[in-house]
């Protein structure tokens, strides 16, 4: 897949060249990124350590075993945010998004255009014929996400993720099958 260029930004495969720039934004939103992304704020707290993760995830994506994209600035190539395409199951042809938007692009409607190029991308490329979003009621921004998305709650997921420090949360389900 290529660049997909939006007015504001643009997505992108993760790429070889991320490295530096994935470590600086996770260093950056840390703080709002430890509670839903603790593996990945681990996994990016030095250059060293993003590095490694970043040449994962582009064999990853060679393999199609999981799809990382970045949202980055077109300017500086700065990355602005992250959607993953995860828990791809071949079998029932549907998988799961999974989305974090740097604190200083909240609110502006990116990640929302970004879940649905993306949404669109997994129905069209990858035959998927269903999308999961997972999220807390706490997290309105990305509940909204998912209702902007055309995503429909389906049920209340039981203690289905436990963040660092914390007891199990009773997540929320939302589903987007595809049309065609």
């Amino acid at each position: 897949m290529n660049s997909i260029q939006l007015p504001d930004f643009e997505i992108n495969p993760i790429s070889e060249r991320d490295g530096w720039r994935l470590c600086d934004f996770i260093s950056a939103n840390e703080e709002h990124l430890k509670r839903f992304f603790p593996v990945t704020l681990a996994s990016n707290l030095t250059p060293t350590l993003s590095e490694l993760f970043v040449a994962q995830k582009v064999l990853e994506f060679a393999s199609g075993k999981e799809f990382l994209f970045t949202l980055k600035e077109p300017e500086y190539r700065k990355i602005i945010g992250l959607i993953y395409v995860k828990e791809i199951d071949k079998v029932k042809n549907e998988a799961e998004l999974a989305y974090c938007i740097g604190y200083a692009h909240k609110n502006k409607g990116y990640t929302s255009l970004a879940v649905k190029t993306i949404s669109e991308w997994a129905f069209t490329q990858l035959k998927l014929e269903q999308l999961r979003i997972i999220v807390h009621k706490s997290n309105i921004g990305s509940l909204k996400v998912a209702q902007n998305c055309g995503y429909l709650w389906n049920r209340t997921l039981i203690k289905a993720y436990t963040p660092p420090n914390e007891d199990p949360l009773d997540m929320e389900l939302y589903v987007l099958e595809n049309e065609r």
